[in-house]
């Protein structure tokens, strides 16, 4: 038996800026005081954020979903498979979903730039605390597998529940952490570190599993098993089943049906949605179900999506109708919802269901009205100011420069420009949201400049970290407008195509791009320049000075020979 958690490893702190999110899904779907009950044990660790709970009645199964630093949703997983433990009977458990126990799997998975490495860690640090204090058998699956045989969740989950006696008494299967003895209250949790993966549903007009449950043999990764004439097993010379591989590469897939849908669904796991994306999905089963004679009528996300999952998708779809892909992120999420049918079984709101929109900050001033922006820029608070005038700036400009190449696009030969001008307007689309983020970015930081100079002098550990507090303020409020200044000079390069592809009658359109783009350039510069002297590090000070001039003086170059040519085609 391995020594317990408190001994085994030390203090986190050193984990405490790496982000990381954790997903597990309990085998309780109908009693939403248990589920409450769960979700409050998480909820109650500070600095965890629990950003989704969606129980599902026919699998009797809810997914969880919380981020925050390693150390805290280390903490946030432990209680909930102590409470999921305490409060879940698996002895009277039924549900379409296949399941192990009680807290049935635990993946954590990396945020950004956090390594997988670090979420092994976790994942063997929760499975050692789960099998030592709540003495649960402890099964570790995917990046932290203790054996290849383990890797695979279905592979440990096989059996399930109502089996898991038996395997328990295998030696092949004895736990990574915990006690090899049957537990017919609690069963047993799987735990691992995995990739962002989309549980996805896709919806079949028919009641009948068998049909589903065929169309995911064909398209999911492994396939079915090969079989002769008679219906026997192929195997090779060495007794192994042979296999006839699936239609698309990382997902893994069974069907079922789901009486309080009404039909039957083909369930997926999208394991890596940048090989096989939610389109490649629906499109391969819509497929087979035709030639089966069912028609695949929509589909449902379980738990959250990856943005850039949904936006992939809108861009297919748009394709294909001979559009530009270049358009506003909302307009991508709307043909995905559309064309997926996402909205089948309840609504879908992006904002609760996308990742990164339930993780993001509130965006005070980019999401509010224009008439609020103006107001708040006219009052006597010192933010929003110049610099977020800038950055909003530069951000009209990046969208009159999608608007061009959009205008363009649809004169275009499909064949020639098009590509062209729709990669030009996916830039333009791309840095009118990065400058949109600066927007809000700019007032924070300024308003942590304001915030560091009120930090308490009493004694010398409050003015060391008040010190502190403005160097790091400082060095932010410098950033953000030259972040600003360097986004703005990339755009300058867009609109000098955008200027020579768009009719005539839209010159006038990129003209005000350009004025807006040079004004936003020349004021974040300023913005720049007003906070460089606060850096206290001279070296600091010297690499932020010297990017400024190389983006100030490409800037001014680009928009210079910009507007001798839009003063050529205006007359």
């Amino acid at each position: 038996m391995a020594l317990c958690y408190s001994q085994l490893i030390p203090a986190m702190t050193e984990l405490q800026t790496d982000w990381v999110e954790c997903v597990p899904n309990v085998s309780e779907g109908r009693d939403r005081a248990v589920l409450e009950a769960i979700a409050a044990a998480v909820r109650a660790v500070d600095g965890v954020r629990l950003i989704d709970m969606d129980p599902g009645a026919a699998t009797h199964r809810t997914v969880f979903t919380f981020v925050g630093p390693a150390a805290a949703v280390l903490e946030a997983a432990f209680q909930l498979v102590a409470a999921a433990a305490e409060r879940i009977d698996m002895r009277s458990h039924r549900g379409a979903h296949p399941r192990l126990g009680a807290a049935d799997v635990v993946p954590f998975v990396p945020l950004g730039a956090t390594p997988m490495e670090l979420c092994v860690k976790l994942a063997r640090q929760l499975g050692e605390r789960i099998g030592c204090e709540l003495e649960i058998p402890v099964y570790l699956y995917e990046a932290a597998a203790s054996r290849p045989q383990r890797r695979s969740l279905s592979d440990v989950r096989a059996g399930e529940y109502e089996g898991l006696a038996d395997k328990l008494r295998d030696p092949e299967w004895a736990p990574d952490f915990g006690p090899a003895r049957f537990d017919p209250r609690r069963g047993a949790t799987v735990v691992g570190a995995r990739p962002l993966l989309i549980a996805y549903n896709v919806n079949l007009n028919t009641r009948e599993r068998k049909p589903a449950h065929d169309i995911a043999l064909a398209v999911r990764e492994s396939g079915r098993l090969r079989r002769d004439a008679a219906g026997q097993i192929v195997r090779d010379p060495d007794g192994k089943a042979q296999r006839l591989p699936g239609r698309l590469e990382e997902v893994r897939g069974v069907g079922w049906t789901i009486p309080e849908y009404g039909r039957a669904q083909v369930s997926l796991n999208l394991t890596d949605y940048r090989t096989s994306g939610l389109h490649d999905a629906f499109e391969a089963i819509a497929e087979e179900a035709a030639e089966r004679g069912l028609r695949a009528t929509g589909s449902e996300i379980v738990g959250l999506v990856p943005l850039e999952a949904l936006l992939e998708a809108g861009r297919y779809y748009l394709r294909r109708q001979g559009r530009s892909a270049a358009v506003p992120d909302a307009e991508l999420i709307h043909i995905a919802v559309l064309s997926l049918g996402l909205n089948e079984i309840g609504a879908f709101e992006p904002r609760e269901r996308v990742i990164e929109y339930k993780i993001a900050p509130p965006a005070a001033l980019a999401d509010g009205s224009v008439a609020a922006f103006l107001d708040a820029l006219s009052s006597a608070a010192p933010t929003p100011g110049g610099g977020c005038v800038a950055a909003l700036g530069a951000a009209m400009s990046a969208a009159l420069t999608a608007m061009g190449a959009g205008l363009a696009f649809a004169k275009s030969e499909p064949t020639q420009e098009a590509p062209e001008l729709e990669a030009l307007g996916r830039r333009a689309q791309a840095l009118k949201t990065r400058l949109l983020e600066l927007v809000d970015q700019d007032a924070l930081a300024f308003d942590a400049v304001l915030a560091a100079r009120r930090r308490p002098k009493r004694s010398d550990a409050d003015r060391a970290a008040r010190e502190q507090a403005i160097a790091d303020a400082g060095r932010e409020a410098t950033r953000v407008p030259l972040a600003v200044l360097e986004a703005t000079a990339e755009l300058l390069e867009l609109i000098g195509p955008a200027a020579q592809a768009v009719p005539a009658s839209a010159a006038s359109d990129i003209g005000v791009a350009l004025l807006f783009a040079s004004a936003a350039a020349e004021g974040a510069a300023l913005n720049v320049s007003i906070n460089l002297p606060g850096l206290a590090d001279a070296d600091e000070r010297r690499r932020f000075h010297k990017r400024m001039e190389q983006a100030l003086d490409a800037a001014r170059g680009r928009a210079g020979a910009l507007r001798a040519e839009l003063d050529r085609r205006l007359g």
